[in-house]
């Protein structure tokens, strides 16, 4: 649970801001529509209100000898049969006539022409509308029974939906931010375990130098001879310190995105061919296949020349003095392949999915760091080549990278 808390850390805080952010949101909207629902409801009890006085105005006697009549038009006109009601009250306020079944007035006269909502006897909500009359005010007024009954429903809707929205708010944000920095995370974990793989690397080289300058510094008698292996011991551990720190600092260089040198045509048989006279000298016997035609691609050159050199350089340590190398050059289907194979071990099929990770070795106590198919990996990479890995029939292994041929 701990281990999950700490991967997902970043999308649960995301989650939490998303949701107090939609919380907020949702309270705005559902305050909105809340207070829209109502006023819809008002006007429209306002409306009818206008029309009641308005009938009742033009008959003076409409409350004492048809008021039955003029409620019932009235209501017969409203799709909710909410009814409506009509009170005559004078300028002292007493109640000089009402329609039928109308609850008693029991509040003050609201201004003339402007709506109010009040309770009259029993707690029961009104609409009320007033206008002057000889003598007093015509009001008129309609039950908000079935209004207020709407707005609590719009009222616990909007309770019961926010918690289920927030809550599906939650767990998408929290799905999604979980989904969208997974990449992240995996970045960070295969960082850790460069910076440790890395120190590991490190650390043997320079316990080695360390070691043998104490020796040399323990004030025992040794001979010249012996201090000259000591030295010579110095100088390969730190050759191999050089080139590791070289290929680490290439890497970092290469991750951080830097804009990538020019891409220029290159021949992909001249380059086989200067590859294979500089690894001569190394020991294999180093065979090429290259045709006349230019085989050309279109990418930055120094990139190339390294990559060569690590396929190759791989291809002469595994195979041997005695072993074979063949470099060689071929096109099929419009793409152009580098092919190096050798007569080494080759490498098991279940190991060639991790063959390009930062220090993997083909074997697990070989030369090198395990960093050069990973430089490899990443030159291929931006330069939209493919990776091929195979059996050789030389009986060790055989690498390939194609590319798209350049008509350029």
């Amino acid at each position: 649970m701990k281990a999950f808390a700490q991967r997902a850390g970043p999308a649960l805080r995301v989650a939490i801001f998303a949701t107090l952010l939609a919380g907020v949101v949702y309270f705005l909207a559902a305050v909105i529509m809340y207070f829209v629902t109502v006023s819809r409801l008002n006007t429209e009890a306002d409306t009818r209100l206008t029309g009641l006085i308005a009938s009742a105005r033009g008959n003076p006697s409409a409350i004492s000898r048809g008021s039955a009549q003029v409620e019932e038009r009235d209501n017969d006109r409203d799709p909710d049969h909410v009814p409506a009601y009509l009170w005559l009250v004078n300028d002292a306020g007493m109640i000089i006539a009402r329609t039928p079944g109308a609850l008693p007035f029991t509040v003050r006269v609201p201004a003339a022409g402007t709506p109010v909502t009040a309770d009259l006897a029993q707690g029961m909500s009104y609409r009320l509308l007033s206008a002057p009359v000889p003598g007093g005010h015509l009001v008129a007024g309609v039950s908000r029974a079935g209004d207020v009954h709407t707005e609590n429903l719009v009222l616990d809707g909007e309770l019961v939906a926010g918690p289920l929205v927030l809550l599906a708010m939650f767990g998408g944000s929290l799905a999604v931010g979980l989904r969208a920095l997974a990449p992240v995370e995996q970045a960070r974990r295969r960082q850790l375990e460069f910076t440790a793989d890395a120190s590991h690397e490190l650390r043997t080289p320079l316990s080695v130098i360390r070691a043998e300058v104490d020796v040399a510094l323990s004030g025992t008698d040794r001979t010249a001879a012996e201090y000259r292996d000591s030295l010579t011991r110095v100088r390969s551990e730190s050759e191999r310190l050089r080139r590791l720190v070289d290929d680490l600092l290439w890497l970092a260089r290469f991750d951080s995105q830097p804009p990538p040198p020019a891409d220029e045509p290159i021949d992909l048989g001249c380059l086989a061919q200067t590859c294979a006279d500089r690894f001569r000298a190394v020991g294999p016997a180093i065979s090429t296949e290259i045709g006349t035609e230019p085989a050309l691609i279109s990418a930055p050159p120094d990139w190339l020349d390294r990559l060569a050199g690590v396929l190759m350089d791989n291809a002469c340590r595994f195979a041997g003095p005695d072993g074979q190398v063949r470099i060689g050059v071929r096109t099929h289907a419009g793409r152009l392949t580098l092919t190096v194979q050798d007569s080494g071990p080759g490498i098991p099929e279940q190991d060639r999915s991790k063959l390009f990770d930062r220090f993997q070795r083909a074997e697990q106590n070989g030369p090198g760091a395990g960093l050069g198919l990973a430089i490899g990996d990443s030159i291929v990479s931006s330069t939209g080549g493919r990776w091929r890995v195979a059996a050789s029939p030389l009986g060790g292994a055989l690498m390939e990278v194609s590319w798209r041929a350049s008509h350029t």
